[in-house]
């Protein structure tokens, strides 16, 4: 493999897309192979009620071949766990074949003890003595400099995302690849299934005015891709913006997933990436449902349902009749009451929708997601109304979705409205799967 002390440059002639993979061939010991594979890549198949095997476990199979002879940070959170429930932090400290010296803690934190919007900060883990470096929001030069000060060689990458454009920690694996290509550290990702399947990719694409911690470049809300397909889009497509510093880049691929597969056909246990992402359900709904934070709608948060249960207390049955008239594939919508304990609506009665999906194959978060808010502005007219900060202009990445619905669109209407910067963007995204591609954009 090549020898992880000398840092690389570009060799002439090669353009950054043709860089990275040339060294994603010549890096050994990774399941599978680093790469840059487009369509040509053969489609995974059906795992046949087999478990998948995820990139921790196809790296300790590999007894960690491609993290020999290099210091070691890992950027991880609760979710880095084997099918056990052992958590490769602890497996990889007690290890004498990896050299693991830092963990990098995102929101949330690393043994995931903060609420949304929060962290642990700087501590020393008690259990492993691993200093644990906070991440969360923070990019640039202050995240190279914690970099710097790590002391490490290769940063690695593993946290179970929720397949949504605004779920934060795809971003801060982009701030983290930006710093690595700064301090001219390696970037391996050690890659998990996409929750909401690989299908096909949803949703507006963000329009980079609007760039924030939600969303920092231009893919789709609801993107389809792994964290390692998405690490490889970022590193060819839009860390040149970033930095000429080039970055090696390798994912070590998960063995036997489908695009096709829900996080309940894997094999894999769940474990909450973050504390509103309860179960795999929710990841599901999250997509489309995440919206409601830009409104005065609770999305659920304070409830055991958070993102399945959306509703307010000036919302009535109306608006779950509306729905189910429409005939939504692949979700089930049901009348629901409930009492948030904290965030919107604390302690305030609220009538509302539950979503059950029943068919992920089938379901639609975005086109779902959006009918609701647009049947809530016409059914409650000014008792509906957007944060005063217009957040869903952040979450979905222009002023477009809200003027649109302001203006009486339909949801047919707002959803046609992205098909053009989606059909671009899927184009974009089928150079970087490495499992396959399968299907188009909707």
């Amino acid at each position: 493999m090549t020898d992880p002390t000398e840092r690389q440059t570009r060799p002439p002639g090669l353009g950054r897309r043709g860089f990275l993979g040339a060294f994603g061939a010549a890096a050994a010991g990774v399941a599978a192979g680093p790469t840059l594979a487009g369509p040509a890549a053969a489609a995974t198949a059906p795992t046949g009620g087999q478990p998948v095997r995820t990139g921790i476990q196809e790296l300790i199979a590999s007894d960690y071949a491609v993290l020999r002879g290099q210091k070691v940070g890992i950027v991880t959170n609760p979710t880095g766990v084997l099918p056990d429930l052992t958590h490769e932090v602890d497996v990889m400290a007690a290890s004498d074949q990896v050299d693991l010296v830092a963990v990098f803690g995102p929101e949330h934190g690393f043994r995931g003890t903060a609420q949304a919007g929060g962290s642990e900060g700087n501590y020393v883990d008690e259990r492993t003595g691993l200093t644990v470096w906070d991440t969360y929001l923070k990019s640039g030069e202050a995240l190279a400099e914690i970099v710097r000060r790590s002391g490490v060689d290769t940063m690695v990458f593993d946290i179970q995302d929720a397949g949504a454009r605004f779920y934060t920690y795809i971003w801060t694996m982009y701030d983290c690849m930006v710093a690595a290509a700064v301090t001219g550290t390696r970037f391996v990702v050690l890659d998990r299934p996409n929750p909401t399947t690989g299908r096909v990719p949803r949703g507006p694409v963000l329009d980079r005015a609007f760039a924030t911690f939600v969303g920092r470049r231009e893919i789709c809300q609801q993107h389809a891709m792994t964290v390692g397909e998405l690490a490889l889009l970022f590193a060819a497509e839009y860390l040149p913006d970033e930095t000429d510093q080039p970055l090696q880049v390798d994912v070590v691929r998960m063995r036997g997933w489908d695009r096709r597969q829900a996080f309940a056909d894997t094999g894999l246990p769940w474990i909450l990436p973050s504390p509103n992402m309860p179960t795999a359900d929710t990841s599901l709904v999250y997509p489309g449902t995440c919206m409601f934070e830009g409104t005065n709608l609770s999305e659920g948060r304070g409830t055991t349902r958070p993102f399945e249960l959306v509703g307010a207390p000036y919302v009535d049955e109306r608006w779950a009749n509306a729905l189910r008239d429409q005939g939504h594939p692949g979700v089930l919508i049901r009348e629901a009451y409930f009492t948030p304990t904290f965030s919107k609506h604390v302690n305030t009665a609220c009538a509302g929708v539950q979503l059950q999906v029943s068919d992920p194959s089938s379901f639609d978060a975005l086109r779902t997601g959006t009918a609701m808010i647009v049947a809530a502005k016409r059914i409650y007219g000014s008792a509906f109304a957007w944060r005063s900060d217009n957040w869903i202009d952040k979450l979905t990445g222009s002023t477009r979705f809200r003027t649109m619905v302001d203006a009486g669109a339909s949801t047919d209407e707002v959803v046609a409205a992205w098909q053009d910067e989606l059909a671009a963007f899927d184009a974009t995204r089928q150079e970087h799967l490495v499992y396959g591609p399968y299907g188009g954009g909707q």
